[in-house]
């Protein structure tokens, strides 16, 4: 099976080019075609000879997503991409603009293991993990296709990204080189719903990202009945990580809450949920809920959203109510690719 070129560092291409009798400073010509540029076949790499660009293309694939369906909000200009991958699988991006510039969210798994009840991710279960270079083409075909400079990105599509470890690290590895994209940790944020483990080595590296936990209840019980990987990792286990995730690193966590009517949006709710997380380094991002078919919840009114926000911050924890971006188009990850696998 040949390698996905898109998926080796500079240092591995090297390597790789001195085996097959490359002179080392082709590597970073290469390199630069695949990771500055986002080719998307050895043909482009013009600076090459046509038995080099063979050579390549016999030992090396440049995987690239295609665009299966492009939709665009007519309301904030939010694209929503449904990427068909070299396997005939899908996976989702959204693009969303803002005033600092373009962020992406992607996928880092075709379907998801976690199962969380209020999320159209899990619909269809897990297929596979992506490899680092497929992440990086989600990136790579969205600049191309909308002719724009991506410099934030976000973790937060379909999959759990600590659960495909390896691959994300790797991947932000590449994305975040000098000699490639060079985008800042400092504009990147990972979402977890909660492998306990993998923060902790997460926080060790300190790489400078965001992380974000998906928590969406102040107790076990609502998080178990939504949420199975809390059967594993309980919230006071989650927790106590979290707590060494910011004093390891010293960066604000964001703990991400879905509002759901009458599951856990309750006052008793807003004043566990503020003592758990005191003294934590930590915001809370409260969500409306999506409406998904699938599932019968219910988002909490403004009201609601409003009054949690209020008992938070009586007890000194920040909260905002997230910006909702790209509603026409149902922007949030999951939909699109659930009902692309139903009409098939």
């Amino acid at each position: 099976m040949l390698k996905n070129i898109r998926s080796l560092t500079l240092e591995e291409l090297k390597n790789d080019f001195l085996a097959l009798g490359f002179q080392k400073f082709r590597a970073n010509q290469v390199y630069s075609w695949v990771q500055e540029k986002g080719v998307e076949s050895f043909d482009e790499m013009t600076n090459l000879s046509k038995d080099m660009r063979e050579k390549l293309a016999r030992n090396y694939t440049l995987n690239n997503c295609k665009i299966n369906k492009k939709l665009v909000s007519k309301i904030d200009e939010t694209v929503k991409y449904l990427f068909e991958l070299n396997d005939g699988e899908y996976v989702e991006s959204v693009v969303m603009k803002y005033k600092y510039g373009y962020s992406i969210c992607i996928s880092t798994q075709v379907g998801c293991k976690m199962g969380c009840t209020f999320c159209a991710s899990a619909i269809g279960g897990f297929v596979r993990n992506l490899d680092a270079g497929e992440m990086l083409s989600e990136i790579f075909t969205a600049q191309n296709d909308l002719k724009v400079k991506i410099n934030h990105l976000v973790l937060m599509g379909t999959g759990e990204p600590l659960d495909n470890y390896a691959n994300v690290m790797k991947m932000l590895e590449i994305l975040t080189d000098e000699n490639g994209q060079n985008m800042s940790m400092r504009h990147i944020s990972l979402s977890t719903c909660g492998i306990v483990p993998k923060i902790y080595e997460l926080a060790d590296k300190k790489l400078g990202l965001t992380l974000s936990v998906s928590l969406h209840a102040s107790n076990n019980t609502i998080r178990s009945n939504s949420m199975p990987i809390n059967q594993k990792y309980d919230i006071d286990e989650l927790l106590k990580a979290c707590r060494y995730y910011a004093t390891t690193t010293n960066r604000r966590i964001s703990f991400e809450y879905a509002m759901i009517k009458n599951v856990n949006d309750s006052d008793e709710c807003a004043y566990e949920l503020a003592n758990r997380l005191k003294g934590i380094l930590c915001h809370v991002n409260l969500i409306p809920v999506n409406n998904v078919r699938e599932t019968n919840f219910v988002k909490s009114t403004v009201e609601r959203q409003k009054r949690f926000i209020d008992i938070l911050a009586s007890r000194g924890i920040t909260a905002t109510v997230r910006r909702t971006l790209g509603s026409d188009i149902n922007a949030s990850c999951g939909q699109l690719r659930a009902s692309t696998k139903k009409s098939r």
